[in-house]
């Protein structure tokens, strides 16, 4: 099968290749995903392909989705790749305060203890109000952070907690 000059067969056939599969990927990172399962943990074939498109992290193997350096390239190239970093690298500040000024959204991927980390949640507001409603309920009821959320999406009054939402509801009205 030949999709935009690229036959799927011959890939499929030399998955195993590493040669092949590294000039496969210099050209279109996502194609790792024929790459063979050998190859898909191969950190060389898999850095080749991130560098080339960031979203190839999606088909790096378990081991390399929790290899920092990795994670960190694909995030840099397409921040929303976070996703598919491993349990363990969803808990790494490093890696989230790469990538938040810009991508506000990456909270909502972000372990359980950093959407209760008062200066990343503040980071990620600013960048997108909304996403407030992925902090923990401590950060959801703190005014501070509620406020930069508001001012940057009204929406995000509608995740604050609902004591926090009648106190910014009694204040605009007083």
């Amino acid at each position: 099968m030949i999709e935009n000059n690229i036959n799927l067969d011959e890939i499929k056939e030399n998955s195993n290749d590493k040669n092949y599969m590294l000039n496969i990927v210099k050209n279109k990172g996502k194609l790792l995903q024929y790459a063979s399962l050998n190859l898909q943990d191969d950190r060389e074939l898999v850095l080749e392909a991130i560098n080339q498109d960031g979203e190839a992290l999606e088909f790096a193997s378990d081991n390399l989705k929790n290899d920092k350096e990795i994670v960190m390239l694909a995030n840099k190239k397409s921040p929303w790749t976070i996703c598919y970093a491993s349990d363990f690298l969803k808990s790494d500040k490093d890696i989230f305060f790469n990538i938040i000024d810009e991508y506000g959204q990456a909270l909502y991927f972000a372990s359980k203890t950093l959407r209760d980390d008062d200066e990343l949640v503040t980071r990620a507001v600013k960048n997108k109000g909304i996403i407030i409603k992925y902090a923990s309920y401590r950060l959801r009821n703190n005014l501070e952070i509620a406020k930069i959320a508001i001012k940057q999406d009204k929406r995000a009054l509608n995740f604050v907690t609902a004591e926090l939402r009648e106190k910014i509801k009694k204040e605009e009205e007083g």
